[in-house]
């Protein structure tokens, strides 16, 4: 096992891994930039490092200054969190030739699924179920109206080294496509450095199901089943739970019997997340996603299993703790991804926090950075906390989640835990008949931030 580790976050996450961390013996180093100095993840931490100003690029993307503060501070390993570096092939490469180890997939796993042509290329091989698509990169104007005419409209473009709805666009019909690719090619570029695009099929009203995974380097590999994220704005996640509500078991066993195998296959390490959509009882591969995920908490409380720390395991090279037969699943459980924003019109809301009480009870957790008098920067992701309910059953869980919002205070700054309760009230939410266009629809339609 590691004497310490470097986490190269920031935000609950970086509190989160801190945690693990301190329940292995294990001391912890925190980066932090100037913004974050009075930072949770600082205070907790054994060790703290600043490692530049407050804009993205200059600290938590600056590889040499991460690479430095764990020479300087004598770390064995450093774990990414999610989001920044984390899926960095390079940083990846970099973490390891510099004697560190990575807590996180090989460099060259991540660089394939990070490439959604390659990745879904693999994923045909694997004997997944892909979205009918372009086999390559598209070019000219012409490459991308063959292409739209073979697969048939609607068509969505999507960035070749896409993520977060940057680089993707629909498509109804022929008249729209050239400006639509010289759109997405602009955002792609902008985006990753990449403008490189390809074509797939709409799948008009699916569900958003992924997947999470376990591996270690010795062969071993289980599915830790199925979250529904189809709860979404601008392709931004709002809301998780497990199990899906729309999933039978004989569903639910087999993409994670054929998900267990194809990792196992691929020769994966660590955690990762296989991204589907489901239409009509058929899944559509997307994406994997080669990090520990933000809803990654719904998971641990329906199976008892500490994901960061099987990380930690699998990285350190220890086998795992745990085999498919021995995944059990417990009741229910959901997230509410809790932003610092205006919930009526979605505006970021930075500032101090002037009161904090975070909820308590049976089946409630949060994962926050937050404290009395913290004040939250304006220079990240306004993602200030996550609160997850579990419970016997959906209904049961729906229950004990709108009683942790109303007991959760957050006082200076305007969060959308309003909008979280206005959903959690919903008649369609409460069916589970909606899909991943159905929450902008609530939005508009409802007045559901207001």
């Amino acid at each position: 096992m590691f004497d310490k580790v470097l986490i190269a976050n920031r935000g609950e996450i970086a509190v989160r891994i801190i945690r693990a961390c301190q329940e292995f013996g294990i001391k912890t180093v925190a980066v932090h930039s100037t913004a974050d100095a009075e930072a949770m993840h600082t205070r907790l931490a054994d060790e703290s490092v600043c490692i530049g100003p407050p804009a993205p690029r200059e600290s938590y993307l600056n590889i040499p200054a991460i690479i430095s503060a764990g020479a300087i501070t004598n770390a064995n390993a450093i774990h990414p969190g999610y989001g920044f570096l984390s899926e960095s092939a390079r940083f990846a490469e970099i973490v390891e030739e510099h004697g560190f180890v990575f807590i996180g997939p090989s460099p060259q796993h991540i660089s394939l699924m990070g490439d959604k042509i390659r990745a879904k290329q693999t994923a045909s091989a694997l004997g997944l179920p892909v979205v009918p698509g372009s086999a390559d990169s598209l070019e000219s104007a012409d490459d991308f109206a063959r292409a739209a005419d073979e697969i048939g409209y609607p068509v969505l473009i999507k960035a070749v080294s896409g993520g977060g709805g940057r680089g993707m666009k629909r498509v109804d019909g022929p008249e729209a496509l050239a400006a639509a690719v010289a759109t997405a090619r602009a955002e792609a570029e902008a985006s990753f450095g990449n403008d490189a695009l390809y074509l797939e099929k709409l799948v008009a009203t699916p569900r958003h199901i992924e997947v999470q995974v376990l591996a270690d380097t010795f062969g071993n590999a289980v599915h830790l089943g199925e979250r529904d994220c189809s709860l979404q704005r601008r392709h931004q996640k709002v809301l998780e739970e497990a199990p899906s509500p729309v999933l039978d078991a004989r569903a639910r066993e087999e993409i994670g019997a054929r998900v267990g195998a194809a990792v196992q296959e691929l020769g994966y390490r660590g955690v990762g997340t296989l991204e589907f959509l489901y239409e009509d009882g058929a899944f559509y591969f997307m994406e994997m996603n080669t990090r520990i995920q933000v809803e990654h908490p719904v998971t641990e409380m329906i199976t008892g299993i500490d994901l960061v720390q099987e990380q930690i395991r699998v990285a350190a090279g220890e086998r795992l703790a745990i085999a498919q037969d021995d995944v059990r699943f417990e009741g229910h459980a959901i997230e509410c991804r809790i932003n610092a924003e205006d919930p009526a019109t979605f505006r970021p809301s930075p500032g101090a926090v002037s009161g904090y009480h975070t909820p308590g009870g049976p089946g409630v957790r949060v994962d926050s950075a937050l404290y009395d008098g913290y004040r939250i920067p304006p220079d990240y992701d306004s993602l200030i906390s996550k609160v997850i309910a579990q419970a016997g059953d959906r209904d049961a869980c729906v229950m004990r989640l709108r009683r942790a919002l109303e007991e959760y205070m957050i006082q200076g700054v305007s969060t959308t835990i309003p909008l979280h309760l206005r959903l959690l009230e919903s008649p369609a939410f409460a069916k589970s008949a909606y899909d991943i266009h159905w929450f902008e629809r609530f939005v508009a339609e409802s007045g559901a931030g207001a």
